[in-house]
């Protein structure tokens, strides 16, 4: 019986099995759901209820048609149902905008929600895919992303926000810069599928600003916000004549009466949709911190309903997922089919915190040994005795913070020169060889694209993409003939001092601490020269503001966790605030409604 669950996994492309197969092969019972992104306080048992009592009419009788639904639902956002059009799912959206309005290309970071690479590629579309870098904590850096589609010559952009599966978040500010930045192209599309879940912004929503625009659509979820995946519907919001566009291709009555019944329900119960919200927020913090106090595993920070983990050293992400299904009745996404990630990344749904415990129980058991198949991380402290032939690049990156190579060579011209603050290069034996000085960036043919993870300007500047704790000043290599370098073990936690942010230039001497004053040098230090940045694109990165790491989650690479998001971590943005009963929380981010 566990052979034929887990061999589910092996005969889907791109997503999970479904859980009414999971159920048909376990003798009828479901497990435990961390896997499908979906709220699991709304609807409430009294709707359920509800629905039960009415299921015979509900199912008996044709829908009214997508008209008439979708003006219901215009009247509950405030939206104009001329700039709206309601599909069977956002996959269906995704398909017409595919058809419609994606002439020869699209760009879309990766790792991303599968049907933005699939669905173009599917009908014979160029895909320029711009990795998420793990070294900057999978954050979109727009200005990069920006570049990438000027050198690419991209049609279409996509961007989700918050991304699926890292959680990854863009403030409202940004997002619309990047709108007016792209005016030009054929389209810009902004997911929104998960941005109920945010709380890092008031209103962080773009729809009002897609509807002034002639080249932007917004896609939204109801699925997931309202805990019915089942249902399939959701909604787009764009100009008149981009929303009436795929409007006039879809069916009378593509949307079922249970899409019906539960639109026209919603005006009452908002009170309680806000509360799921509220509550689904909490435990996304209260399960970020149980994940990360287990050793190895590393917590990416998120704004959606689900958390973006890597697993120990060592630990293969398949094994783990079969040993938590056929052990421990637990469902967790196993990222491996994902492009631009691995099946060493986890995706976990937040859940209450009851079903929080047994999994982080369960993965106790499943990765350090304590239950009767052993550990499914081998010789944890070293990486060694596994055999996928990635043991090397895992110490690598782990030893690194994600940097790689690069953030050995930072650590060797630190411990060279014993400048105070600097991370000393690992201790012998640990990792692979330090190189000497920073190896060159060569330069070949391909030199005038922009790198699209971290672009190179010279053997003396770090990549832009992968901060590392402090960059010292150029200086000239040192002879072959130099003594090794002091070896020493590399410091677990970067100090609270560090700065939090690598601007594009230094606005002081790079050792010193923030707010000291720089010591004189014998000559000036000069600034290294900021990325080129197309005409279009010349924003400014917004600051980071500052403040402690959140409990749990680990720096990386001189920033905290937050940091790496735009928050401070600790304090969540206010919510929207409803009078009543009668008020409810516009999905589209636009205000109150009453």
């Amino acid at each position: 019986m566990a052979d034929n669950v887990t061999s589910l996994f092996r005969s889907t492309a791109a997503h999970s099995p479904s859980m009414a197969a999971l159920a048909r092969e376990s003798d009828g019972a479901g497990p435990v759901d961390f896997c499908i992104p979906c709220n699991p306080y709304f609807p409430t048992p009294a709707m359920f209820e509800d629905m039960a009592t009415r299921l015979r009419e509900i199912i008996t009788y044709y829908p009214s048609s997508a008209d008439t639904i979708t003006a219901e639902l215009c009247s509950l956002l405030q939206l104009p149902p001329q700039c709206v059009a309601m599909g069977n799912g956002s996959t269906e959206l995704i398909t017409w905008i595919d058809h419609l309005l994606v002439r020869e290309s699209l760009a879309v970071p990766v790792p991303t929600f599968g049907r933005w690479t699939d669905q173009p590629m599917e009908t014979g579309k160029r895909v320029d895919m711009f990795p998420l870098q793990e070294s900057g904590g999978f954050a979109l850096d727009l200005a990069q992303y920006a570049e990438f589609i000027r050198a690419r010559g991209t049609k279409v952009a996509v961007i989700c926000n918050p991304n699926n599966p890292d959680g990854g978040f863009l403030h409202k500010h940004a997002v619309v810069q990047f709108m007016d930045a792209m005016a030009d192209l054929d389209l810009v599309v902004i997911d929104e599928s998960f941005l109920e879940f945010a709380d890092a912004e008031v209103e962080p929503s773009v729809v009002q600003e897609a509807m002034l625009r002639p080249n932007v659509i917004v896609l939204r979820s109801l699925g997931k916000n309202f805990g019915l995946h089942g249902i399939r519907f959701g909604y787009l919001v764009a100009n008149p004549a981009l929303a009436g566009r795929v409007r006039s291709m879809l069916p009378k009555w593509n949307l079922n009466s249970f899409a019906e019944h539960v639109v026209f329900m919603l005006k009452e119960h908002g009170t309680e949709y806000q509360q799921s919200l509220h509550q689904v927020r909490r435990d996304r913090m209260d399960m970020s911190g149980q994940l990360s106090s287990l050793p190895g595993l590393t917590v990416y920070p998120s704004q959606g309903n689900f958390l973006f983990v890597r697993l120990p050293v060592g630990a293969e992400g398949t094994v783990v997922r079969d040993r938590m299904l056929t052990e421990h009745r637990l469902l967790v996404r196993e990222c491996g089919n994902k492009i631009g990630s691995s099946s060493r990344f986890l995706r976990l749904v937040v859940r209450p915190q009851v079903d929080v415990r047994r999994l982080v129980s369960g993965l106790e058991q499943v990765l350090y040994g304590t239950s009767r198949r052993g550990a499914a991380v081998p010789e944890q402290a070293t990486g060694t005795g596994y055999s996928s032939g990635t043991a090397a690049i895992d110490r690598l990156f782990s030893e690194t913070n994600g940097a790689g190579t690069q953030g050995l060579a930072a650590q060797a011209i630190g411990a060279g020169t014993g400048a105070p603050g600097l991370p000393a290069a690992p201790a012998a034996g640990i990792g692979m060889p330090l190189p000497a000085v920073p190896s060159p960036v060569p330069v070949g043919a391909d030199a005038g694209m922009p790198m699209p993870a971290a672009a190179s300007s010279g053997p003396q500047q770090m990549p832009q993409q992968a901060p590392q704790p402090l960059q010292p000043p150029p200086m000239q290599p040192p002879p072959m003939q130099s003594p090794p370098v002091p070896q020493q073990p590399v410091p677990q936690q970067m100090p609270q001092q560090m700065p939090q942010q690598m601007p594009q230039q230094m606005p002081q001497h790079p050792l010193a601490a923030p707010g000291q004053v720089p010591a004189p040098a014998s000559a000036p230090v000069p600034a290294p020269m900021p990325a080129p940045m197309p005409a279009a694109a010349s924003y400014p990165s917004p600051q980071m503001p500052t403040g402690p790491t959140p409990p749990g989650v680990p720096a990386r690479g001189g920033l905290t966790a937050a940091q790496v998001r735009g928050t401070d971590g600790l304090s969540q943005a206010p919510g929207a605030s409803w009078s009543g009963a009668q008020s409810w929380p516009e999905a589209a981010g636009m205000g109150q409604l009453s």
